[in-house]
This record gives C-alpha cells, structure tokens and sequence, in this order.
C-alpha cells in the first residue's frame, strides 16, 4: 500500500500581476473563491484578506517601486486544514530584521511602517527569505 495515498493532495493558485495598485483587486478575487470553496472561517479570512492586501501592496510598491514593467507573483497552495500564500516581488529586498517598532512612541503617528507589523500578528506563521523580496504567509483553515 503507498503510504502517501491518504495525503490530502492541494490545489495550486497562481496570480502573475502588473506592478499597479489595481492589481490588488485580482488578489481580493482570489482570497474570496478559496475562501467559499474551502468554507474559510469569517476571521480566517479577514487575516487573509488583511495580510495579503498588506504584502501584495508592500511588493508592488516597496519592492518593485510601482515599475509596470515587473511583476508581482502570488503563489496559494491550499490544503484541507491550511493555506500557504507566497508573494515575490522583483524588488532588491529590504532588511525585515531591522524595521522600526511602529507601536514605539516616535513612531505612532508615522502613516506607514506598520504592514509587516500586521502581517506577522495576523498570519499563523510568516517567513522571509534571505533576500526580503519573498514573504510566504501560512493560515489554519
């Protein structure tokens, strides 16, 4: 008998998008068909759609300094109890070690710097490479 035959085997999602802020329309298209597909929770959902505006955003803007000419990829592979969004940009990175606290007293009336703030306290699990050009945000399903 495969030992592998009972592995939930997910669905792969993927968005090639133009560096504009428009494009976020397609992202919030997607995070609503596998919400209804997979019965997502109400809260669930609210994080993804929150997360992925955010890191969606970060990459068209930061990243890839809303150059039409690059692109955003937003990968979802989505399994029975979990999904795993990837968002890449064709940015040079950016150090996520290093940012500034946006709850520190200097920084509370700053009107940005708090997306990667949000992002790691809404998504279950949220990983950079190296570069910093390539979040992968995981949620329980």
């Amino acid at each position: 008998m495969n030992p592998l035959s009972n592995v939930p085997t997910g669905e792969l999602y993927t968005l090639q998008l133009p560096s504009k802020p428009e494009s976020l329309t397609l992202v919030e298209n997607l995070i609503e068909e596998i919400a209804d597909k997979y019965n997502i929770s109400e809260d669930t959902f609210a994080n993804m759609m929150t997360c992925l505006s955010e890191a969606v955003n970060n990459a068209i803007v930061h990243g890839n300094k809303l150059d039409p000419n690059k692109i955003v990829i937003v990968n979802a592979d989505v399994e029975e109890k979990r999904t795993i969004w990837t968002i890449t940009d064709e940015g040079e990175g950016f150090d996520y070690n290093h940012l500034a606290d946006p709850t520190a007293p200097e920084n509370l009336e700053n009107l940005t710097g708090r997306g990667v703030f949000i992002i790691k306290h809404l998504a279950d699990q949220c990983i950079f490479n190296a570069k910093g050009n390539e979040v992968e945000l995981h949620f329980k399903i």
